[in-house]
């Protein structure tokens, strides 16, 4: 049977989920629920690159996710999110996605297997084009949180977030307008925004290869 590393390697050259997959966790304001989520592109070229580090780790019983908590007082600060940041020079998306998840959380980067690119997403809030960056750390490893970055790193089973019970929906007031926010209720904090949207395309593809037959 293929494993999922193969799986992944030729799925993520293919057509993905894109904007079906993160529509899936998008806010949607409570006075208009029926707004339809469309795919946003930078207006012009004063966007920032970026890119984030989609981890999974081989050596428990399950397949696990990293996540990281961002410390309070910056940008997005009390969230939780994958590590990366903004591209620096002539760097590769997979280039930053390392030394980011190095910097934050002392990932040992030749450890670590890319395997191939997520769709990337837009974030207007910050005007970042982010590109998710998908590997495979099979070696275990103490990780080091950066303060100035990182309050906490953790893993989440991926197991967990195919349970329904973990989805939710909730009523939040944000920037002063009422929405209706999906989110996963997996952590001691909700993990939604950005990182449920980039999340949730790899979650489909993933029970794709669940129901794969070779």
């Amino acid at each position: 049977m293929l494993d999922l590393r193969a799986y992944l390697r030729k799925r993520l050259t293919q057509h993905l989920p894109g904007i079906d997959a993160h529509k899936m966790m998008y806010p949607v304001p409570l006075l208009n629920k029926d707004k339809v989520f469309k795919k946003k592109s930078p207006p012009d070229d004063s966007y920032r690159n970026s890119s984030v580090l989609l981890l999974l780790t081989t050596w428990k019983d399950e397949i696990e996710i990293l996540f990281t908590l961002r410390t309070s007082g910056i940008k997005h600060g009390g969230q939780i999110s994958f590590p990366g940041g903004g591209t620096e020079g002539n760097e590769t998306y997979e280039e930053t996605a390392l030394r980011e998840a190095y910097e934050e959380t002392g990932v040992i980067e030749k450890n670590v297997e890319t395997i191939g690119q997520l769709s990337p997403l837009f974030v207007d809030l910050s005007n970042n084009l982010v590109t998710p960056i998908v590997g495979f750390l099979d070696t275990p490893q103490d990780f080091i949180a950066n303060p100035n970055e990182v309050e906490d790193i953790f893993f989440i089973p991926i197991s967990k977030f195919l349970n329904p019970s973990n989805l939710k929906k909730e009523a939040w007031s944000l920037r002063k307008t009422e929405y209706l926010v999906p989110f996963w209720d997996v952590y001691r904090v909700p993990l939604w925004g950005a990182t449920s949207m980039i999340l949730n395309e790899l979650l489909i593809i993933y029970k794709e290869f669940l129901n794969h037959k070779d």
